[in-house]
């Protein structure tokens, strides 16, 4: 009860951008007045907040505001994309301090894999200057499926070789801090919340597109993670009839109507760009679908048409989702995203607009992420953030 009642107090600290008094938090938590002042000098005594001034109210002495002390702590995060190791430095207010990218031109070996990520991490922080010792940890968001419990990547369709690796063990022997792993698209949504003013009443699922495609749900604030923590694995919904060949045996799954390798792979088909392109060459094909995208931005139609078909297929994927769990909203990002969000919130709001169940209800906001292709590194580091600063909804506020 501690532990979760100091959580409390912290992240309405940190959510409040004026900071917040004592008789502010007693009234937002419910708590006395004593267990507040005890939590609040915990708190000053590890450096967490800070007394940042007074404010002068009608009636009484002038009250002593309490804000988050930023570089009090810091956590990093690690997104492995297989064709992007991408590394966040953020400080206990959620702002990105430094970051790396590390292109990858084609999947490594998982021990050589970890060396590279321990040994930028290494440099992130040293190139920063800040002390190891206020690190929090490391967070690691990586595609799933994952087990989450023994920290281990279980063959991730991208990942050739990965049949099962305990990441998160490896990861801490090489870098020696706690390491914290979970889902792209899971981090993602982790960091979704950390930029709203709320964290309660929110209801969204985001669609994550990256070299594959992964979602996740939040609900009342929190993510949904399943019994196995592996909510969101959307690859295989079906968009319809017709469509591409699926590594499944199907036809027209989601994952392969819109990952960069399959765009890319039908547009040198069609003539659109030049070929050839070796599906393994990772940093090559970035660079294509980017180049693909940019031809339909300069108004090159066939280019724009094989974008809006795939735009159509993900709306059949995301009405499913919108009408399975009657969310308010459904977020997208992700390294994939930002050179075709324009275009394909275009197609998905015009299909969309009569196609859900709960239209007539409330509507559904479709938006983009503000936090740009580097979210899931994000969202990795705001996982180790929140075990500081976050309640579990397991806990009770009580005396």
């Amino acid at each position: 009860m501690s532990a979760f009642n100091q959580a409390v107090v912290l992240d309405l600290v940190r959510r409040s951008e004026a900071g917040l008094s004592r008789v502010e938090l007693i009234g937002a938590t419910g708590l006395s007045t004593q267990t507040v002042s005890n939590i609040a000098r915990r708190l000053l005594d590890l450096g967490l907040i800070r007394e940042s001034g007074k404010v002068h109210v009608p009636q009484g002495k002038p009250r002593t505001t309490l804000t988050i002390d930023p570089s009090s702590r810091y956590a990093v995060g690690a997104h492995l994309d297989p064709s992007m190791l991408t590394f966040v430095l953020l400080d206990l207010a959620g702002t990105v301090v430094h970051r790396r990218h590390v292109p990858v031109e084609a999947v490594a070996s998982p021990d050589e894999t970890v060396a590279r990520l321990a040994s930028a991490i290494e440099e992130l922080i040293s190139e920063t200057g800040i002390p190891r010792t206020l690190v929090l940890g490391v967070g690691i968001a990586a595609p799933g499926p994952i087990e989450f419990d023994q920290g281990a990547v279980v063959g991730p369709p991208m990942l050739t070789g990965w049949e099962r690796v305990e990441l998160r063990e490896s990861l801490g022997k090489a870098t020696g801090f706690n390491v914290f792993l979970d889902k792209d698209s899971t981090a993602a949504a982790h960091a979704e919340l950390w930029v709203r003013e709320k964290r309660s009443d929110q209801n969204f699922a985001f669609i994550y597109l990256g070299s594959g495609i992964g979602a996740a749900v939040v609900m009342n604030g929190e993510v949904v993670r399943g019994s196995s923590n592996n909510v969101g694995e959307i690859g295989h919904f079906s968009t319809g009839e017709g469509g591409r060949l699926c590594s499944c045996g199907r036809m027209g799954c989601l994952g392969v109507s819109v990952m960069p390798v399959q765009l890319v792979r039908e547009a040198v088909t069609e003539g659109i760009i030049a070929g050839p392109v070796e599906d393994t060459d990772l940093l090559l094909i970035t660079g294509r679908f980017r180049d693909l995208a940019a031809l339909a931005d300069a108004g090159d139609e066939r280019a724009d048409a094989l974008f809006r078909a795939a735009g159509a297929r993900l709306a059949r994927a995301v009405e499913d989702v919108a009408n399975l769990l009657d969310v308010d909203g459904i977020v997208f990002g992700g390294p994939s995203w930002s050179p075709v969000g324009s275009r394909y919130l275009e197609v998905l709001r015009a299909a969309l607009s009569t196609r859900l169940a709960m239209g007539m209800i409330h509507e559904v906001e479709l938006a983009g992420s503000v936090l740009g292709e580097d979210i899931a590194a994000v969202g990795a580091a705001s996982i180790v953030l929140d075990h500081v600063l976050a309640p579990r909804s397991g806990g009770l506020l009580l005396e």
